[in-house]
């Protein structure tokens, strides 16, 4: 069951007389339960999606639903109500400077006029599933950027949201921190069954994390689908330059000596043969290895290799039949897309 609708989103904002769309007619339907990655290079349009999820950025055309309900159709009041099933937690933590961890924690439970003493009570079994227990008295200038943002799920949960959005959540975190971070946000999603929407410029914190991916680029949805399948077989460029970076893609192929180039994926059993070498020993061809990577992906190694071809199409067609007979997904790079 879809508990998030997108239809038709459109959000055209007026910047010094001109008009710039960041969202052009986007679809998009969420699943209960899922951890979903909205993924896009800076000024893609992502955070603006996200803000259109919750309808702090009211959409110039098309609608969002939760739960079946039309976020337009609410009054104002309803709408804040909507909101308190939506939780959000953001790049910067925004917590309160003045006030200890647990008071943090608690001021959402005292803006919906919760007693003092049952606000803390649950505050503190927040700050013990996030692993702060011990530092509710603490303030945040004193806690490392991991631990703000552990505060900041806290909060986010303290009312007992249906829905946790998570913009740029991890951007401003070392990789280990990062880490802990999403292992903690999986292991709300498994406990408390909230679906988590993550929006990221990092494919590494979908391929981490996420069971279903949308690739925004320039305000449009240009590629979704199962994380596994768009990191097999990306269809668009956008999803390409994500997946094995624009340093190599748009590397003029002079500069890297090859004219013909091929990203192959390892999975399953195929992550423990010698498949390349054995094409190599068959085959009597050389293939140069450009690129080689190993991602994770929904518990499975998952590989890929960017391969420079023999000059001889025969050759390389070759190569390439031989590497789908072993079982590997093979596409072909193109410099001039």
């Amino acid at each position: 069951m879809s508990v998030i609708e997108i239809r038709k989103l459109t959000k055209r904002f007026t910047v010094e007389g001109s008009t710039v769309v960041a969202l052009d007619r986007v679809d998009l339907s969420i699943e209960a339960g899922d951890i979903y990655g909205i993924i896009g290079m800076s000024g893609a349009g992502k955070s603006t999606l996200v803000r259109s999820i919750n309808y702090l950025e009211k959409p110039t055309e098309g609608s969002v639903l939760i739960d079946g309900v039309d976020l337009a159709s609410l009054s104002e009041k309803e709408l804040r109500k909507k909101r308190s099933e939506i939780g959000m937690i953001f790049q910067s933590f925004n917590l309160l400077e003045q006030r200890s961890v647990l008071g943090n924690v608690c001021f959402p439970l005292e803006l919906q006029g919760i007693r003092k003493k049952e606000a803390q009570a649950k505050a503190r079994d927040l700050l013990k599933l996030v692993g702060l227990e011990d530092k509710e008295k603490a303030y945040p200038s004193q806690l490392s950027g991991g631990q703000k943002q552990r505060v900041a799920i806290a909060r986010a949960l303290a009312t007992e949201p249906r829905i946790l959005l998570c913009d740029e959540a991890t951007s401003a975190l070392d990789p280990q921190t990062t880490g802990s971070i999403l292992k903690l946000l999986k292991e709300i999603n498994e406990k408390l069954g909230i679906t988590i929407v993550i929006i990221t410029h990092q494919m590494s914190v979908v391929t981490e994390i996420c069971t279903r991916v949308a690739i925004i680029d320039n305000g449009r949805l240009v590629e979704s689908g199962s994380v596994e399948q768009i990191f097999e077989a990306p269809g668009s460029d956008a999803a390409k330059e994500l997946i094995s970076g624009k340093e190599l893609r748009y590397t003029p192929v002079k500069q890297l000596h090859e004219n013909r180039k091929i990203r192959i994926v390892f999975k399953e059993n195929s992550a423990y043969e010698p498949v390349l070498a054995n094409a190599i020993l068959k085959l009597q061809l050389p293939i140069n290895i450009l690129r080689a990577d190993t991602r994770n992906i929904g518990g499975k190694a998952v590989g890929e290799m960017i391969l420079g071809l023999p000059d001889s199409e025969q050759a390389g067609e070759e190569i390439i039949e031989y590497l789908r007979s072993a079982g590997l997904t093979v596409t072909e790079e193109n410099d001039n897309e």
